[in-house]
């Protein structure tokens, strides 16, 4: 018969991994700033697992984030910060805090003013923990977010003010300016610095458009990168099939072989 493990069972594994008499040594000497990559990481498999429907592979992965925030809560509690437990109780504390329609008598019109309570509300949460006050729309926005989500989350801010095309049209020749802006430093042979500069500005008023659209960045460049190796992947077969490697063709016949990996899928 299959254990049958519960948290507390997954709790009492961490800390005896953790152990420094006889625990696993890469366990005990990992600490919060060599752990992070890790969690970041395994965030990204369960969206791509999500991404692929393959939701025997999402429970494997939402495992291993669960252990992401067992490891990085046992750590906390080995220092005396806090436990699994004060993970929990803080948590289920701000859910209920911040949904006030359905744990107390709060009524929205509709889902665009429960966003600006939402933010209202996080932005009294940061009052009283005593940050300093900030009255920037784009006040409490964290400089940990990878950056085309802190793009989108600027540019939504900005947006409840009102500072935001309505139509998609502006933001496409907005798009098309910044590229030939990117062009004319190419032109110019210009520096890294100023490439990267341009470079930048295309990549910002992309995720704008992506936000505008409904789509999210990430998942879009997560297809993008699937579809690409998928065609690459099959220019590779039909070179081998044909007798000469991928890479002893000119670029010419790789691109051939690319339009053919597009009709044939």
């Amino acid at each position: 018969m299959e254990a049958c493990y519960t948290l507390e069972d997954l709790l009492g594994i961490m800390a005896r991994l953790r152990d420094p008499e006889h625990g696993c040594p890469w366990d005990v000497q990992q600490d919060f700033a060599s752990i992070a990559p890790y969690t970041l990481e395994e965030a990204y498999e369960v969206a791509d697992a999500i991404d692929r429907g393959d939701f025997d592979d999402l429970r494997e992965e939402l495992g291993d984030l669960l252990l992401q925030v067992v490891f990085h809560a046992q750590m906390a509690s080995e220092r005396g910060l806090f436990d699994f437990a004060d993970v929990a109780h803080a948590i289920a504390d701000k859910m209920r805090r911040r949904h006030p329609h359905v744990f107390a008598d709060e009524r929205y019109a509709d889902v665009e003013a429960q966003t600006r309570a939402w933010e209202a509300i996080k932005a009294a949460e940061r009052e009283g923990r005593g940050e300093a006050h900030d009255a920037s729309a784009l006040a409490g926005i964290s400089r940990g977010l990878p950056e085309w989500k802190r793009a989108a989350k600027l540019q939504q801010r900005a947006a409840g003010v009102g500072f935001e095309w309505r139509e998609a049209g502006p933001m496409l020749d907005k798009l098309a300016e910044e590229v030939d802006e990117v062009r004319t430093e190419f032109e110019r042979g210009a520096d890294a610095d100023r490439l990267e500069d341009e470079l930048g500005d295309v990549l910002f008023v992309t995720a704008n458009l992506a936000r505008h659209a409904g789509v999210d960045f990430s998942r879009a460049l997560r297809r993008a990168n699937a579809k690409f190796e998928r065609r690459f992947r099959a220019m590779e077969a039909l070179a081998a099939a044909e007798g000469r490697a991928l890479a002893e063709r000119t670029l010419e016949e790789q691109e051939a072989l690319w339009r053919q990996a597009k009709r044939e899928e």
